[in-house]
């Protein structure tokens, strides 16, 4: 049974990021252990394969979890110090609709960088882990032998993307310990109807920016309709918080329906929308596509629901088209300096393992290298 001083479990975002932080700053031996035969699967897939990085803005009112946490990683590992990394090692993030850091040709100019910077850790690929049993040292057992660490860290990440090798090997590890774990479930996913929303279905394929209230936020990006219901980048943000009841949609965030008073075209005309999501907004709500100035008090009322439209979703598209997952070894038992377990010494959670998520926009690849920062910074002190 060959011994580590660390082992990492997963080589994804923050296993790759832990490591190689691990390895510019200490002279411990290090062991990734991870169950793909080729490391950072899900990083290479993501963002249509350039990554989404990260954020222009980047504070903690963008995820779900405790406060405390987040608000201690971001602040070990900034925004900045994130762009400013992949600069150093050759990286030029480019930013798309003015908020989004993406690689310029492919996710694996950020893989190749993590691992370069990993390099003198010795990466185990193929090895499906089963179990962690002992305290340190810790004993590993994966379906390939056993390895031995003073010191362990779960990047398993989360449930999404089963297809790339993704589990609850995190959770289940954390549960043996008796680390209080709060279930997966899918987020930054498309939005299923109840029947009397139905009439969206048959709009699949438009698009058009919207605004959508949910659970005291407040979310800006595109909207897209779908066979199963509504997706989009401002659907997947806003599944994030939705649990049950209403979600407010405003189709038209940056129009003056005041304008349309005095307005002699049709409303499907006047308003600045695709006309065949207009035709099935006026039906839904029960107003005839006529001249906006003879509108009476009545029709302007069903008018106005095109910015404050109130619907309750019947559900999510599931865990296999989540883009993340709500869900993760509880925040509370994470150390919010270090990132190592309350009750187990040398037992430390990262990234989507633990419980939190960002919205989609590069908020999740941010919490995941800087909570590896925080934790790789800890062991090294």
């Amino acid at each position: 049974m060959k011994h580590y001083d660390l082992i990492i479990l997963g080589a994804g975002a923050s296993g790759l990021m832990c490591a190689a932080q691990l390895r510019q700053n200490s002279s411990l031996s290090v062991g990734i252990i991870e169950g793909n035969n080729r490391p950072a699967l899900k990083l290479k897939a993501s963002g249509g394969g350039k990554c989404n990085l990260t954020n222009v803005e980047v504070d903690e009112s963008h995820y779900l979890g405790d406060e405390t946490l987040v608000k201690s990683a971001l602040a070990v590992f900034t925004q900045r110090q994130l762009l400013d990394y992949f600069r150093d090692g050759g990286l030029r993030p480019v930013i798309r609709k003015e908020r989004y850091y993406f690689c310029p040709k492919s996710s694996d100019e950020v893989i190749s960088i993590l691992i370069g910077k990993a390099n003198g850790c010795d990466l185990l690929l193929g090895h499906k882990i089963l179990s962690v049993e002992g305290k340190s040292p810790f004993v590993i057992t994966t379906d390939k032998g056993k390895f031995s660490a003073k010191n362990v860290v779960v990047a398993t990440g989360g449930a999404s993307y089963k297809e790339l090798g993704a589990s609850d090997i995190g959770l289940r590890i954390a549960q043996s310990y008796g680390i209080k774990t709060v279930p997966f479930s899918p987020a930054l996913v498309g939005l299923t109807l109840q029947p009397k929303e139905f009439w969206m279905k048959e709009l699949s394929g438009i698009s058009f920016p919207a605004r959508i209230h949910v659970a005291g936020k407040s979310l800006d990006e595109d909207l897209l309709f779908a066979h199963r219901g509504i997706s989009g980048l401002v659907v997947l943000s806003a599944s994030l918080y939705w649990h049950r009841g209403e979600i407010v949609i405003d189709f038209v965030p940056d129009f003056d329906l005041n304008t349309l008073k005095y307005e002699k075209k049709s409303i499907s005309t006047a308003i600045p929308l695709p006309k065949r999501f207009m035709k099935a907004f006026l039906d839904a709500v029960g107003l005839e596509d006529k001249a906006c100035n003879r509108l009476n008090a009545d029709e302007w009322e069903k008018l106005l629901r095109i910015r404050n439209y109130a619907m309750a979703p019947s559900g999510t598209f599931g865990l296999s088209k989540a883009e993340a997952c709500r869900g993760g070894v509880a925040c509370e038992e994470i150390n919010p300096s270090t990132m190592e377990s309350t009750k187990i010494d040398g037992l430390y959670f990262i990234g989507e393992t633990v419980d939190v998520t960002g919205e989609l926009g590069g908020y999740n690849f941010q919490w995941a290298f800087s909570s590896a920062v925080m934790c790789a910074s800890s062991i090294t002190l």
